[in-house]
């Protein structure tokens, strides 16, 4: 069944190429286009175009085909093109006329951009809550281990003193970056598109109020035009702010790699979370976080993707867009996916809390020499002289007692601001 049907048959091979995997991501769209449809219909019956018993028996058998989407029963077969084509056909089959009337004042195009919209807020604040997760457990290892020092690094070269409390609650800071980007995403998805059409209003006098206030949209996409154009923004927003979630994820699990490594041996993970090799006995390999890693880069490519699928495309409605579901939805899992393993492993995580024993590590503090030099009185150039001499000549002896002070610094994390700026980051 195609909603276009005018009564001739295409070519197999046009079918098959123009639906491509539609069915298969529609299933993940299919409670949306329920939900859209019973706001549509309720309209409908707000403005007179459906009767009383018309839309008690719609409301009726779309809450049939909701049960069915909730308890995985139901299936979009070849012989339809997409989850729309289907919804009506399951209508029409138990209603006759009236459920031909489901359609009346729009078009498959604003059904898309409903149902889109509505599954990308759900999956937007599913995202938000596996971060919030993932922050709580990096904020309680970066206290728990937060005595524990760890070399700082620049330029690959030993730098200066860190700490596993640092380190954790860096990341964590950082995913407060990435929800800033999932809220702004959020306020853009947050827009009711439903009553544009095919891009250019109706005729009918629709309520787009109605059904904004009824799908819980905060606002209207009130110009139609503007509201067919939001396809391709709306999941550009949207893939940024994932990115910018898989950025910090990719990033982590590469020093989690690098630490895991015999060469700096700074952490360890029990052999349930590790793989060995073929022919290597002794091996311990971080394949869940090169995974990981590897995943997020790839969702880092995505806004790009959906930029050149989208770049130069006039205004109006374009099949190109129906490519972004391809790109798009399997992200989304893949991204909730990586959020969910991370976690999961991390809690696992064994620190080395002797690292700074090893004598490679001693030039971490001449900083600290320097700046003590400083403060009892001597010109810092001077002071960076006379440690670089000893440097030099090999005379170096470190005193490894840290007395860093200000706010983010080895001894005062700053844990309970960091803590209270991501609950306001996530009331946004």
């Amino acid at each position: 069944m195609k909603l276009w049907d005018k009564g001739f048959s295409t070519d197999k091979k046009i079918d098959i190429f123009t639906v491509g995997n539609d069915r298969e991501l529609d299933l993940l769209l299919a409670k949306y286009d329920v939900i859209g449809s019973l706001a549509h219909a309720k309209m409908l019956h707000k403005i007179g175009l459906l009767s009383k018993d018309e839309i008690g028996a719609v409301e009726k058998e779309l809450d049939a085909i909701l049960e069915q989407i909730n308890t995985g029963d139901f299936t979009i077969e070849d012989s339809f093109e997409d989850v729309h084509s289907k919804v009506e056909f399951l209508l029409t089959q138990k209603l006759g006329d009236t459920g031909k009337k489901i359609h009346t004042a729009r078009s498959r195009n604003d059904q898309v951009l409903v149902d889109v919209h509505l599954y990308l807020k759900d999956e937007l604040n599913e995202i938000k809550s596996l971060t919030d997760i993932f922050f709580k457990l990096l904020m309680d290892l970066a206290n728990k281990h937060k005595e524990v020092l760890l070399p700082g690094y620049t330029h690959l070269q030993v730098a200066m003193p860190s700490s596993f409390g640092m380190w954790f609650s860096a990341y964590a800071e950082s995913l407060i970056d990435d929800v800033y980007f999932l809220n702004a995403a959020f306020k853009v998805v947050d827009q009711n598109p439903l009553g544009s059409a095919a891009g250019y209003g109706s005729s009918f006098p629709i309520d787009r109020k109605n059904t904004t206030d009824s799908l819980g949209f905060q606002t209207l996409k009130f110009n139609s035009v503007a509201a067919q154009m939001s396809r391709g923004k709306t999941e550009k927003s949207v893939s940024f702010a994932m990115s910018s979630v898989a950025g910090t994820l990719s990033k982590f699990a590469m020093d989690i790699c690098l630490y895991m490594s015999q060469n700096f041996g700074f952490v360890s993970f029990p052999d349930e979370l590790t793989t060995g090799s073929s022919i290597m006995p002794h091996k311990k390999n971080p394949d869940v976080f090169e995974l990981i890693r590897g995943k997020c880069n790839k969702i880092q490519a995505l806004p790009y993707e959906l930029t050149l699928i989208t770049s130069n495309l006039p205004s109006g409605y374009h099949r190109d867009l129906q490519l972004l579901k391809e790109g798009m939805i399997p992200a989304i899992q893949s991204l909730k996916a990586c959020m969910e393993m991370f976690t999961f492993s991390l809690k696992s995580i064994q620190v080395n809390t002797n690292i700074l024993d090893d004598k490679k590590y001693d030039y971490l503090f001449t900083v600290e020499e320097v700046n003590e030099l400083v403060q009892n009185g001597t010109p810092f150039r001077d002071a960076y002289k006379i440690v670089g001499a000893k440097v030099n000549n090999g005379d170096f002896e470190p005193n490894k007692e840290v007395k860093h002070t200000h706010i983010g610094s080895v001894g005062n994390l700053g844990l309970e601001e960091i803590r209270n700026k991501m609950q306001n980051a996530l009331k946004l």
